[in-house]
């Protein structure tokens, strides 16, 4: 009853669809798919082709003069955006197609990606960054695959911006290798990151700021049918019908069990020991030669410990993201990294560096220093703040002011102000061994170092505690407190050593006291 109950709604709802598809060609008649030619005359399509010209061709333009590996990835790059070109008029002429039939749909773009990836493998070259940035920045292209939220890609503007982000850092590496050695290698690098930003950037914002749109009457796209080769084998037949029928009317007791049922039928239907050797005398523990009942002397082998997992450290940074923030990472052994051109709406970021040495030329809003081990920094001006957090062995040397600077739980800090930076306000938070040069006012003279205290002696004076700093300049101090109460006189003898407090309570017999005294 079930059945026929389902058969019969399926039917319904055969007919109402066949009937509500046949009132909306009445009354909404479909427009015609465009041809090749009034698709390539669309804005989108012209626009795009004014990006090939001002954007693409100027890479080119640049990559010419320099020629070699650099010409080659640059000649893929036109391709893949000549690629690009086609897939856009054929969209206004194809229908939106399922996850196969896209990936066939964007194979000529995926092909070009796949060849500018190729170059970069194998031992790398002199141009590696170059050709790392191209592959990277072509990925930008995939924006064209978006089909709405639940697609797993951004939005297509911001799918733009993130490729760039990624390509962004090796051309900045080509920028930073060639900038006082060949201005033709800075002029492809800077043709580049306009090719995306603007300029690909804005055409998807102007154009196709929520994905492609397809065409609702064009052809269908769909993937390749797997055929099977002429060596394939040809697929089994099925069972005869007699041996179907003859194996469904048999028992359930004398089919095979599966499962959990078959593995407890074949332990039952075996003997207990089966299966099990028998052990003779010599085998046993009592009788054997080899085994004594004694422990021996010898000495046994260390126990070689498992090597300790390296930390991971991950990949060096050196970048400006977004135009707002300088991050360093990860640099080691750098001794020559510099920041040329700063902004006072900028900040910089230093993370995991060691052994290194950074100098900001120009004013930043902000520097804060994580996680760094023997690491150097000069910088000219700051406008919020320096700050140093989880770091040991730094050496920092303002040339210019900084209005505030914060230490926190760091171990070693070697601070050089300027005379612009001696009002500077220093914050300092389970921090030790920090040290403040100034200069002296002498200009001949060497500059004074001033230690900053990390111990503290707390006194319960008057209702409150009362917080004072221990030096650090090694000085030696005595408070000796003297009290006499009948024939008892009270000494209380107080010694500050190299920052260490020792406390002495005696109690004399006046008349003694008296007689010591005078003999003295």
């Amino acid at each position: 009853m079930a059945e026929n109950l389902i058969q019969r709604l399926e039917a319904a709802v055969t007919r109402l669809e066949s009937f509500s598809r046949g009132s909306l060609s009445h009354s909404q008649p479909q427009a015609a798919p465009l041809d090749a030619a009034s698709a390539s005359s669309e804005p989108s399509i012209v626009a795009f082709d004014d990006l090939i010209t001002q954007y693409v061709d100027k890479v080119s333009d640049a990559s010419e003069k320099i020629g070699g590996q650099i010409k080659d990835i640059s000649n893929v790059l036109k391709q893949a955006f000549s690629a690009q070109k086609e897939l856009l008029v054929k969209i206004k002429q194809t229908q939106k197609p399922d996850a196969a039939g896209m990936a066939e749909f964007l194979r000529p773009l995926n092909e070009k990606i796949g060849e500018a990836v190729k170059m970069t493998e194998g031992p790398r070259s002199d141009f590696f960054n170059h050709v790392r940035s191209v592959a990277e920045s072509l990925t930008a292209l995939a924006w064209i695959a978006y089909t709405g939220k639940n697609c797993g890609m951004s939005m297509p503007i911001a799918h733009v911006e993130e490729c760039w982000q990624s390509a962004e850092f090796y051309s900045n590496k080509v920028l930073v290798e060639f900038k006082n050695k060949d201005p033709s290698h800075v002029e492809w690098a800077k043709a580049l990151k306009e090719l995306y930003v603007p300029g690909l950037r804005d055409y998807v914002k102007s154009h196709y700021p929520l994905g492609p749109v397809w065409s609702a009457t064009g052809a269908t796209v769909s993937a390749p049918s797997k055929s099977s080769g002429p060596g394939a084998p040809a697929a089994p037949n099925p069972p005869p019908a007699s041996l179907a029928s003859s194996s469904s009317s048999s028992s359930s007791s004398s089919r095979p069990q599966q499962g959990m049922s078959a593995v407890f039928q074949e332990i039952s239907s075996k003997p207990v020991t089966a299966g099990l050797k028998k052990v003779t005398d010599d085998m046993k523990t009592k009788n054997r030669t080899d085994r004594a009942g004694f422990v021996s002397s010898g000495e046994k082998e260390p126990r070689k410990s498992a090597p300790a997992a390296a930390a991971k450290v991950g990949p060096p940074k050196f970048e400006l993201v977004m135009g707002r923030k300088w991050v360093v990472e990860n640099q080691i052994g750098m001794k020559d990294l510099s920041i040329d051109d700063c902004d006072p709406r900028q900040t910089v970021y230093i993370f995991g560096c060691k052994d290194s040495v950074l100098q900001i030329k120009g004013k930043v809003n902000n520097i804060t220093v994580d996680k760094c081990t023997k690491m150097g920094v000069l910088f000219t001006d700051v406008v919020a703040a320096f700050e140093i957090v989880n770091c040991s062995s730094l050496e920092v040397q303002c040339q210019g002011a900084a209005p505030t600077i914060s230490i926190d739980n760091t171990a070693g800090v070697q601070l050089y102000l300027s005379k612009d930076s001696l009002e500077a306000s220093i914050t300092t938070s389970k921090a030790s061994e920090v040290n403040v040069m100034v200069p002296p006012k002498d200009p001949n003279a060497d500059m004074v170092e001033h230690p900053m205290p990390h111990q503290y002696i707390h006194t319960y004076q008057d209702g409150h505690f009362v917080t004072t700093p221990v030096s650090h300049s090694g000085a030696f101090s005595v408070d000796l407190d003297m009290e006499s109460k009948g024939s008892c006189l009270t000494v209380n003898i107080k010694v500050v050593l190299h920052g260490f407090l020792i406390m002495h309570h005696f109690c004399f017999d006046s008349d003694l006291y008296a007689i010591l005294l005078s003999e003295l």
